[in-house]
């Protein structure tokens, strides 16, 4: 018997928040964390990203913190409505950062747009049921007022439009840098420290066969091989079958409460995540 939706009956347009919760929290929660993670580590294929990432030393040599500022920061505008006190303070902390550095419009967009097309992808390819057209446009409405609130400019206005900007964006600027390559190393040692250790190789190599030709020829890593491949995509799909038959969730699953995020113990204040001036070598001056 096929598990019902909790998103059936809500308005896109209106309730985009409500849809976005039951997705990240009770349908997909484990997917929505792959997804953006592997969304996010897409970027620092960008030079002009990966190069700042790294000139900043956070994602380098405070990676374990820096990852989980950033889950939490996400998950802090998602769990709650966008202008409540809490979700304005993630949004605020993040713009704060952001502010402290020259990044482009263009680079903005650029990041926005993984956050709307690798999780749809991931559901297409991964997911343990397909996403319905109300779901989808209900986290295409999120990320577009998320966007706003960071004052991104020019905002596609459909997910096609979004995907065209991915695709065209990667296609044009993805390429190797030094620092980009740093960054996404110490990524991906992070993420082989979430499992036993022994497990690291193939921890490893399942992320590579996870990654397009064009990512992983901008970071100058192997070809995992078509056997990697199959395995991997073949696991993750046996996955799904078995979460398909699983009963519905009935507790919201946090990002928070996942051993991965391991470095505020005793809980977090979001005012005080993420990074401050003047602690970056590449500060340039916070913007009023």
């Amino acid at each position: 018997m096929a598990k019902k939706s909790r998103t059936a009956g809500l308005d896109p347009e209106t309730d985009y928040q409500e849809i976005s919760r039951s997705l990240g929290l009770y349908e997909f929660p484990w997917d929505t964390t792959q997804a953006l993670s592997f969304a996010l580590f897409r970027t620092y294929a960008v030079p002009s990203i990966g190069r700042l990432l790294a000139d900043t030393h956070q994602f380098t040599e405070n990676t374990q913190k820096r990852y989980d500022d950033t889950a939490l920061l996400l998950e802090d505008t998602a769990i709650e409505d966008l202008d409540s006190p809490r979700g304005r303070a993630a949004v605020r902390r993040i713009n704060q950062m952001h502010r402290m550095y020259d990044i482009s419009n263009d680079d903005m967009r650029y990041v926005l747009s993984t956050f709307v097309v690798i999780p749809r992808r991931w559901n297409q390819d991964f997911g343990w049921r397909q996403s319905t057209p109300d779901e989808q446009l209900a986290a295409l409405r999120y990320y577009q007022a998320l966007g706003k609130r960071m004052g991104i400019k020019d905002i596609p206005a459909t997910y096609e439009e979004f995907e065209q900007l991915l695709d065209s964006y990667e296609a044009e600027h993805f390429g190797f840098d030094e620092g980009g390559r740093a960054v996404a190393d110490s990524t991906l040692e992070l993420l082989t420290t979430f499992y036993p250790r022994p497990l690291a190789p193939l921890i490893r190599t399942f992320s590579l066969s996870l990654m397009e030709p064009h990512l992983l020829e901008a970071f100058g890593y192997p070809e995992p091989g078509r056997l990697a491949r199959a395995l991997s995509r073949g696991a993750l799909k046996a996955r799904a079958r078995f979460v398909a038959v699983l009963p519905p969730r009935k507790k919201p699953a946090y990002v928070r409460d996942m051993p991965r995020i391991k470095s505020y113990p005793h809980g977090f204040n979001t005012e005080e995540l993420g990074t401050f001036a003047p602690g970056c070598p590449v500060h340039v001056g916070t913007k009023p």
